[in-house]
């Protein structure tokens, strides 16, 4: 009998779906707002909440994630774009939020009733939640406390180093060892120089606190694919000073002049900046599988 490829994709699914697993989807990656879910059994997380409570929730039931099932929110830093949900989600669903001191001091004079569900975290400290062990790394970014995160369960790691300013050692080592990267691709650097933005933010955005560009993000994935990552997630683009073609060519060309093969040595992709991107699933000793919503949705 010749299999469907619709039949096929569904096969692969299911396979998946009965394996001891990790699966990861970004909800949102852009300079608007941030937020990715990370699953494993009947662990689920979000590491950021910088969309509303509302397309956090849909998004999670499009992945068939109950939101009243979460487990814990970690946050990266007190921007807004990184927290703007925080507030309505945790009003609604009670559930810890791991962040360091000075991130949650920022947060609790934004929102000061949260403070009982705050779990502080130094930077570089590890946590157990469940089957997960999740790892902090320290950032270098204009928000005091800023911390990066990988997430390992079932013999899988997946890495979060985003709002980066520069490159530093504790966020290679955040980083080595991960199955999927997700990593950030701010801007084009001409771009932003050339554009109309005021020079303070130009400044800030340049910075050595600021966000890295395409170059500097390419930099990041060569190094997480030299240390082991399969599947890369280009993240948190801006709206004014990117594109994903540009982000992802730049990238490309970077990898392909230092020898990897970005169609075959990885799975290079763009997370979506307002809607939830693929859901991919990692097993162990597995390149991880990535699933379309349509996908999922129609097996």
């Amino acid at each position: 009998m010749i299999e469907t490829e619709a039949a096929a994709v569904c096969r692969r699914f299911f396979l998946f779906m009965e394996a001891e697993t990790m699966e990861v989807c970004t909800l949102a990656s852009g300079s608007s707002g941030n937020s990715l879910l990370v699953r494993s059994g009947e662990t689920n997380i979000l590491i950021d909440a910088g969309i509303s409570a509302r397309r956090i929730t849909t998004g999670l039931k499009s992945l068939g994630v109950n939101p009243e099932k979460l487990s814990a929110i970690l946050v990266t830093h007190a921007h807004s774009d990184h927290i703007s949900g925080l507030a309505t989600l945790t009003k609604k669903l009670s559930m810890p939020i791991y962040a360091s001191a000075d991130t949650a001091h920022q947060i609790c004079c934004k929102i000061p009733w949260i403070d009982y569900l705050i779990e502080e975290v130094r930077p570089g400290e590890g946590f157990e939640l469940d089957e997960m062990w999740c790892q902090s790394f320290a950032t270098p970014h204009d928000a005091p406390g800023s911390m990066g995160y990988s997430v390992t369960a079932n013999g899988c790691k997946v890495a979060l180093a985003t709002d980066l300013g520069h490159l530093t050692q504790s966020v290679m080592e955040g980083i080595a060892g991960s199955d999927l990267l997700v990593a950030e691709a701010n801007h084009d650097e001409e771009w932003v120089k050339t554009g109309p933005y005021p020079p303070f933010l130009k400044q800030r955005i340049l910075g050595d606190y600021g966000h890295l560009s395409n170059e500097t993000g390419a930099l990041l994935v060569q190094r997480g694919v030299e240390l082991g990552a399969r599947t890369v997630l280009l993240a948190h683009l801006s709206s004014e000073n990117n594109t994903p073609a540009r982000a992802r060519n730049t990238v490309a060309r970077h990898l392909h002049y230092v020898g990897i093969d970005p169609e075959r040595d990885l799975e290079l992709t763009v997370a979506p900046r307002s809607e939830p991107g693929k859901l991919y699933r990692l097993e162990r000793g597995m390149d991880p599988q990535g699933f379309s919503l349509k996908e999922a949705a129609g097996c």
